[in-house]
């Protein structure tokens, strides 16, 4: 298949599936979801996407009762009907039942829907750094469940594409939070400065395994919030998901930034590609 798309095990094209118009997300956003990358039919970090995927389930209540290893066995199902051995987005969401509009939960016992993607995607090549805006956060207060309700960013990231830019990085006052789809960090005097993972940002899974090479590394680094004057002094910008590894920042606000630890940033990248090629078998060109 060129695409895969699933709905409580109904599986298609995904320009072939429908969803139920009583489906809670088309009225509320009403669940929450993960996504990675898989090549050569092997998904990358897949536990530690687990492990965040069902904390959003819980911090939301979710009727979601899918053991770790059926859902595991789904995904996979899913990434091995792709026709490609090649980077594939893996990205899967459950929402609330489906049920007559209404805003609280559902009585009627159904379990939660279950919905997966799988399509082709690169990574983001790392030799072509990004040039970022800053815009004041103003999503709400729990960034830190995974849920579907990305209005906010998706408007943030419009904002960037407008200005010629490939991220929007996200502030409240001062204080960085993280970007409308990616975490944000910096290299400074080389230490690693990342964001703590409290209720303003999403711990993203990628974050967590530069914190993983950091450790391995001898690398300190420090989970403190720092301030966006503290990115145009920065010696190295890095902005992180599961498709971009470990990117560096050019530009802020059209501002020239970073390019003063080229060293310890291609080691972090380096590192961050080894381990995916590692993991899933597939050679990457992108650094």
């Amino acid at each position: 298949m060129k695409t895969v798309g699933y709905y409580n095990g109904t599986i298609g094209e995904i320009e072939d599936m429908m969803v139920p118009m009583n489906d809670r997300a088309m009225y509320f956003g009403d669940g929450v979801y993960d996504a990675t990358y898989a090549a050569k039919r092997n998904i990358f970090e897949m536990e530690w996407h687990l492990d965040r995927f069902y904390n959003s389930a819980r911090l939301l209540e979710m009727p979601f009762t899918m053991p770790r290893e059926e859902l595991t066995a789904e995904i996979q199902k899913c990434v091995d009907l792709m026709d490609s051995d090649g980077e594939v987005m893996v990205y899967w969401q459950i929402t609330r039942g489906t049920g007559m509009r209404n805003h609280a939960f559902p009585e009627d016992g159904k379990p939660a829907n279950l919905l997966i993607t799988i399509r082709e995607m690169p990574l983001t090549d790392l030799r072509k750094p990004y040039r970022v805006i800053t815009l004041e956060d103003t999503r709400f207060l729990h960034c830190n469940i995974k849920t579907l309700n990305l209005i906010p960013s998706v408007m943030a990231n419009q904002r960037a594409k407008e200005a010629g830019c490939q991220e929007a990085v996200f502030h409240r006052g001062e204080r960085v939070t993280e970007c409308a789809h990616s975490n944000v960090h910096i290299l400074k005097d080389g230490v690693f400065r990342t964001a703590p993972t409290d209720h303003l940002i999403l711990p993203g899974i990628t974050r967590k395994h530069l914190l993983k090479i950091c450790e391995q590394a001898g690398i300190p680094y420090k989970e403190e919030a720092f301030r966006v004057e503290d990115l145009f002094t920065a010696d190295e910008i890095i902005i992180s998901s599961a498709g971009t590894l470990a990117v560096p920042v050019c530009e802020v606000d059209g501002k020239l930034v970073g390019g003063k630890a080229p060293e310890l940033l291609h080691k972090l990248q380096e590192t961050a590609v080894a381990d995916f090629e590692r993991e899933t078998g597939y050679k990457l060109d992108i650094l």
